[in-house]
């Protein structure tokens, strides 16, 4: 970026020379909606429809699950830890369940602690839209809890930058794509707010987001977590307006499997000004990603019935044993010490009953030790790490 303006159309924007020991370009970002408007062509709109039919049957699956907060504290953890391993932690599924059980992870603590602040911001935020619409303020909140403690702390949590940042690259001159300089972000994401409020004219939901998540990342306001904070946006505006009623809708693992493609996109819209590229790639990956969370809320419900079925037929201990059940419907991963809490039974009751769900087939005990054991609902865990391998 160094000597040629890399920008040929104005219409997302334009590229600026940096002067300096090494001049480089950075890119402002042009208001939205784009100019000219949005070219619904035969493939465009049949996407649309594509995407908006699998999010009316992800919603309705969702509206009639037996408890939907079970599938839904789980599917918040799987999100915390694809959008993670999208910036590099090492942190597995497990590593967070075992975590959050006063486990020991498998990776270092400090990535553990990173998915677990995604996953405080993200409930925090959906707490928070019900009480205030969302807003430069509301980002800077759920930002500021991004990178609490982690790696990411002496990063200026929930404050815009006031400095320069880049993305891949030693210094801006050899970056592949430089952000607004400092004294463009503010009026940058003052503009964005007000598209997300419908001025200057009004865009529908699905369109919104997936406009608003590309123009936060080009933007990129905060030293870190940009990704991170930019990804929550596209469930948090369908929220927001209605257009899911749970967040079961989540990107990254569309755009973890597809990452070249997914920031060859968003570079395209820089460039070329070719928001229908980028929306395409949006839309295919939403219709894609509700699906998928559609079939998987199918087949947890379907195994869910058939063990439960097999508990039944424990005799006298089947009380105990289905609800230890409900709790690994919800957790996954249970120590000992937590099932004793949760249900207010003693340690031997616990250990019998974890043994009785064992003999049924469905649940490991996953540390090998005698004491301090750890057990997995197998089934239901291999299920949610579907395409979760980090790579």
């Amino acid at each position: 970026m160094t000597e040629k303006n890399p920008g040929k159309s104005p219409r997302a924007g334009r590229f600026e020379k940096q002067t300096g020991p090494e001049p480089y370009y950075c890119f402002v970002p042009a208001p939205l909606p784009p100019v000219p408007p949005i070219k619904y062509d035969e493939r465009l709109q049949a996407l649309t429809e594509k995407a908006g039919r699998a999010l009316g049957r992800l919603d309705s699956i969702t509206l009639h699950l037996p408890n939907p907060q079970i599938l839904l504290y789980t599917y918040i953890r799987k999100e915390a830890v694809l959008s993670s391993q999208i910036e590099g932690t090492q942190s597995s599924l497990s590593d967070l369940l075992l975590f959050e059980n006063n486990e020991v992870p498998g990776v270092p603590v400090g990535d553990v602690e990173e998915v677990s602040n995604y996953v405080t911001a993200l409930e925090y935020g959906i707490k928070r839209l019900k009480e205030l619409p969302i807003s430069l303020r509301l980002i800077k909140e759920i930002h500021a809890i991004l990178l609490k403690g982690g790696r990411g702390s002496h990063k200026e949590p929930g404050q815009f930058r006031r400095t320069q940042n880049w993305i891949a690259g030693s210094r801006p001159g050899n970056a592949k794509f430089v952000p607004p300089p400092p004294h463009e972000v503010i009026p940058a994401l003052g503009a964005l707010e007000k598209f997300i409020h419908n001025e200057p004219a009004q865009t529908p939901t699905l369109i919104k987001a997936g406009l608003v998540h590309a123009q936060f990342e080009s933007i990129h306001p905060f030293l870190d977590g940009n990704g991170r904070m930019g990804r929550l946006l596209i469930p948090f505006i369908m929220i927001a307006e209605g257009a899911i009623s749970s967040p079961l809708l989540f990107l990254s693992l569309y755009f973890k499997t597809r990452r070249a493609e997914y920031y060859e996109a968003l570079q395209r819209v820089r460039t070329d000004g070719d928001w229908e590229g980028w929306l395409a790639f949006y839309l295919d990956g939403i219709a894609e990603v509700a699906n998928q969370a559609s079939d998987t809320a199918a087949r947890l419900v379907g195994i869910f019935r058939e063990h439960s079925a097999a508990i039944e037929g424990l005799g006298r201990s089947k009380g105990t044993a289905l609800k230890v059940h409900e709790l690994f419907k919800k957790h996954c991963i249970l120590s000992l010490p937590l099932v004793c809490k949760e249900l207010g039974v003693s340690f031997p009751t616990a250990n019998k009953t974890l043994g009785k769900l064992q003999q049924l087939g469905f649940v490991k005990e996953i540390t090998g030790k005698q004491r301090h054991r750890v057990f997995s609902y197998e089934p239901y865990l291999k299920i949610l790490q579907e395409g979760m391998e980090s790579k």
